[in-house]
């Protein structure tokens, strides 16, 4: 039925296009009176599971899964997983007390005990004795050599959550001998060299302590008293006092040091005459910088402003020095540039010389000396993880730089002082311009061995004396430690130093020269356990009697056995 009615429709259609005319329709004009408005119709979202209208429906079949599970037989047994044991070391036990003692020829002892208290969680004790003495012996000497160096000194610290305070306090004695004669005293009557007292003795006292704060613009202040007297009525005071703040402004860190320094001492005479020889300074020095540091580059820009009142002639001066320090690193740690310039002012002291030269006379005349300037450049590095180097030039001048002289025999006379004899030696000043180059190279292969050099040159030119008393132009050292084995351990050390010039006044006026001298140490020890080993040193093992000042040499061959006990009390 539907088949015949779209046939008879499709019929009348091809008839009705055949029946028109071919005429033309014209035109005809159409006016929309509304304009288009389109509409959306709405829409329906399609459900899952439609609507069927057809006849027949099917219904979904349900589909059941079963597993059927087969057992395989296997012969594969799995051990059972044990963990790898770590070789524990066996943890090294640590002793808060050691004593040593040792003998040696030239009848040498060596004695040293430290002990440590623990007071609480934060609070300790502790104190140091060391006595190192020698009966001298030296071979055509004619004056009494021996010597004795003793101190005792005891510490507190405390140590806070944001504070580290500390106190420090000592006493020493020491007794030299001003043994070095001139070789115009080989023919002198016994009874002469007898009636030479050459022994001299030193008695010192300190008293310190630092306190150091966290998280505080006020970082760390330190402060000191020296007292010094010897045999012939010498006295020195010195008190030091310096604080420590910094400040943070934003990248860089802004620092600020204060110094305090009072010097005050007499000497009952002076070399040529009786009159007595009094000194006192007051230095006071405040040293502002600017500190930037990132990874590469640490820059530290200052300045240092000191005042030094002479207390004994009421005059006064005022110092300006520079403190500039700069290092940046080109290639990680293999290579690093460091430069700067750096200035200041030395008091030297009647303790400070002594211990550089114990021969010195009990009739010094005593200034400071100002470093204006010190100039330097140089590279550092690690051109591997066990090999560090570092080199580096400078070039600075010094106004009244002190330097050591022999002083003039005063002829023979029992009425003398036993550092009269041409024996002793004073200070003279002059100013002077330094060029120095250093050199050092470092290797530490393991914690077992350890190697290193290091040598400085100088060249000295001088205002008013013809030559750097008592300075050598070269300076040099090598120095090894070493572990054999668990039990056993050594160390050897050379040292030489160059040519020195000095001024003797004892017949005629000469410039005597002092021979370079080649220095060899070495120690050997064996830990028999924890607690106690057993070494032996020996200095100067070439044998050689150098002058290390003029008129007085050195012992021999030094050798020294002894042994050091750990423990807990």
């Amino acid at each position: 039925m539907k088949k015949s009615f779209f046939l008879i429709c499709s019929c009348l259609a091809v008839f009705n296009v055949w029946a028109q005319e071919d005429d033309d329709l014209g035109t005809e004009v159409v006016n929309v009176v509304k304009p288009y408005t389109p509409t959306i119709s709405d829409a329906f979202k399609v459900k899952e599971t439609p609507v069927l209208n057809d006849s027949t429906t099917s219904q979904k079949k349900e589909v059941r899964y079963e597993i059927f599970s087969v057992p395989v037989a296997s012969t594969f047994t799995p051990s059972k997983g044990k963990a790898a044991t770590v070789d524990k070391a066996k943890p090294i036990r640590l002793y808060d007390n050691y004593a040593t003692l040792g003998f040696g020829n030239y009848t040498s002892i060596l004695g040293e005990l430290f002990s440590n208290f623990e007071i609480s969680r934060t609070d300790q004790a502790g104190f140091f004795f060391r006595h190192n003495s020698s009966q001298g012996d030296i071979p055509d000497v004619l004056l009494e050599n021996k010597y004795y160096d003793t101190e005792l000194t005891g510490n507190y610290t405390s140590r806070q959550k944001e504070m580290t305070a500390r106190l420090e306090a000592g006493i020493s004695h020491q007794l030299f001998n001003w043994y070095g004669l001139d070789a115009i005293f080989e023919t002198a009557l016994p009874e002469t060299i007898a009636s030479i007292d050459p022994q001299q003795t030193y008695f010192g006292g300190h008293l310190g302590g630092s306190l150091k704060l966290e998280d505080s613009f006020f970082k760390d202040i330190t402060a000191s008293i020296h007292y010094l007297r010897d045999a012939y009525g010498s006295s020195e005071f010195q008190g030091q006092l310096r604080p420590k703040f910094q400040f943070p402004i934003a990248d860089f860190t802004f620092q600020l040091q204060g110094n305090l320094d009072f010097l005050s001492g007499s000497f009952d005479r002076n070399y040529f005459s009786e009159e007595a020889l009094q000194y006192g300074y007051l230095n006071t020095g405040i040293a502002p910088s600017l500190i930037y540091a990132n990874e590469d580059l640490t820059l530290a820009l200052g300045t240092e402003v000191v005042f030094s009142l002479n207390t004994q002639q009421s005059s006064s001066d005022l110092f300006v020095y520079p403190q500039i320090n700069a290092s940046y690193r080109l290639v990680n740690e293999i290579l690093i540039v460091y430069g700067g310039a750096e200035g200041g002012l030395k008091q030297n002291t009647y303790r400070g010389l002594k211990d550089e030269n114990p021969f010195v006379s009990p009739t010094l005349f005593l200034m400071p000396t100002s470093q204006l300037y010190n100039g330097f450049g140089g590279i550092k590095g690690k051109l591997s993880n066990e090999v560090s180097y570092n080199l580096r030039g400078s070039y600075g001048k010094e106004q009244n730089k002190a330097f050591f002289q022999l002083n003039p025999y005063k002829g023979m006379n029992p009425d003398l002082e036993g550092y009269e004899y041409g024996n002793s030696f004073g200070i003279v000043y002059d100013d002077v311009n330094t060029l120095g180059f250093f050199g050092e190279l470092k290797v530490e292969i393991s914690e077992s061995f350890s190697l290193g050099a290091h040598a400085n040159y100088y060249s000295y030119t001088l205002d008013q004396q013809p030559e750097a008393w008592n300075l050598p132009n070269i300076e040099a050292s090598v120095f090894s430690n070493f572990e054999i084995s668990e039990a056993w351990y050594g160390g050897v050390s050379l040292f030489f130093v160059g040519e020195r010039k000095e001024l003797s006044d004892v017949v005629l006026v000469t410039t005597e020269t002092l021979d370079s001298y080649f220095d060899v140490n070495a120690n050997l020890g064996y830990r028999v356990n924890d607690r106690l080993s057993i070494f032996a040193k020996g200095s100067n093992l070439l044998g050689n009697n150098y002058e290390k000042w003029f008129n007085y040499p050195v012992q021999g061959i030094q050798g020294l056995l002894g042994a050091t006990y750990k423990f807990d009390w």
